[in-house]
């Protein structure tokens, strides 16, 4: 793993968007990190019933068109979500859209939902040999005359090929996205959607992923309509409008903040879901995870799994065993048996 940290810190000298492009191109290429050895037992744990080797899952956004999500199974992961993927093709915002804030350890970016389209990437989960956990994270295109109709879509011709959904509703890049959050949309997407379901086989779960950037009483209602329309649970939490306490130079970028800063803000918005939380959904915790104490702290604040992306940025792929290291160490040193033990704990 450490050459492959080291290249990931050379590809620094690159734009952001083209060193994650040629890390894509190397993972496709079988040039990739590969963990030594299963994850310890203490790790293994379920997720809306899907058995994990480990509760780290790689987020949504570094695999937008499921081109490598095998790649990163082998590097560790405990499960990989693929996407955002949108029924059409879409080329996204200009560039430059993705910036490095290293003095921050932090990522902005305003990517705005570019990936291959539904096809594409139907196509390519269609030839996996479904070893691991997979998921699809689904999204609506930018000139959609009928967004809730794209979650749909992308529902409808994903199922049987993804292991579970993660519905993005929360990304602050796609204009007037957000607003499906509020009480009335939300209600009118979760219903369209389990309509479709219904319509489906199989119980594959599906899950919400929301805002860090909630006002009082959206927390309540978010649970609320989760539960009425039978989803799974809530992925807690998206990138962040907000720039407390931030020193680098790119600091006044436009777009979703990640990475380091957002750490408190995600954590407290979970622990206030997971006080909301009297249906049973699972919650999966996202946001500033860079170590085991992090992603300690996410699972005894309420999350059954965690998922980190931004601090392989500055970390490197290596990062992804030293969390599990000592995500199991400090399990075992409080006493929990499992992670199941410890969720909520905090």
């Amino acid at each position: 793993m450490i050459a492959h940290d080291l290249a990931a810190r050379a590809l620094h000298l690159l734009d952001p968007e083209d060193a994650h492009a040629a890390t894509i191109q190397a993972l496709k290429a079988g040039v990739g990190p590969i963990a030594l050895g299963r994850p310890d037992p203490v790790l293994a744990t379920t997720l809306a019933g899907l058995r994990l080797p480990s509760p780290l899952g790689l987020a949504a956004g570094f695999d937008k068109n499921a081109e490598a999500p095998d790649a990163m199974l082998r590097a560790g992961f405990g499960f990989v979500e693929c996407g955002t993927v949108t029924p059409l093709p879409q080329v996204g915002n200009p560039r430059p859209r993705l910036f490095r804030l290293t003095a921050d350890r932090a990522v902005i970016n305003r990517m705005g939902f570019n990936n291959e389209g539904l096809e594409t990437f139907a196509a390519r989960l269609g030839r996996r040999r479904r070893r691991g956990v997979v998921g699809a994270n689904i999204g609506a295109n930018k000139d959609a005359a009928d967004r809730i109709g794209d979650y749909v879509a992308g529902l409808t011709r994903l199922w049987g090929l993804a292991d579970y959904f993660t519905v993005n509703i929360s990304s602050p890049n796609t204009p007037g996205l957000r607003a499906l959050q509020t009480r009335e949309a939300l209600a009118e997407l979760l219903g369209r959607l389990a309509e479709a379901r219904a319509s489906l086989h199989g119980g594959t779960p599906i899950f919400l992923k929301v805002a860090p950037d909630l006002a009082d009483g959206e927390v309540e209602a978010i649970v609320a309509a989760c539960a009425t329309h039978g989803l799974a649970g809530i992925v807690v939490s998206n990138t962040t409008t907000g720039r407390d306490g931030l020193t680098d130079r790119r600091a006044a970028e436009a777009g979703g903040l990640s990475g380091r800063p957002l750490m408190a803000r995600s954590t407290a918005i979970l622990s206030r879901f997971h006080a909301a939380n009297d249906r049973g959904l699972a919650l999966v915790g996202v946001g500033g995870i860079a170590s085991g104490a992090d992603a300690y702290a996410k699972i005894r604040a309420g999350a059954a799994a965690v998922q980190l992306y931004s601090a392989l940025v500055f970390e490197g792929p290596g990062l992804v065993a030293r969390v599990g290291r000592d995500l199991a160490a400090r399990l075992k040193a409080d006493g929990f048996r499992t992670v199941a033990e410890a969720v909520g704990a905090g």
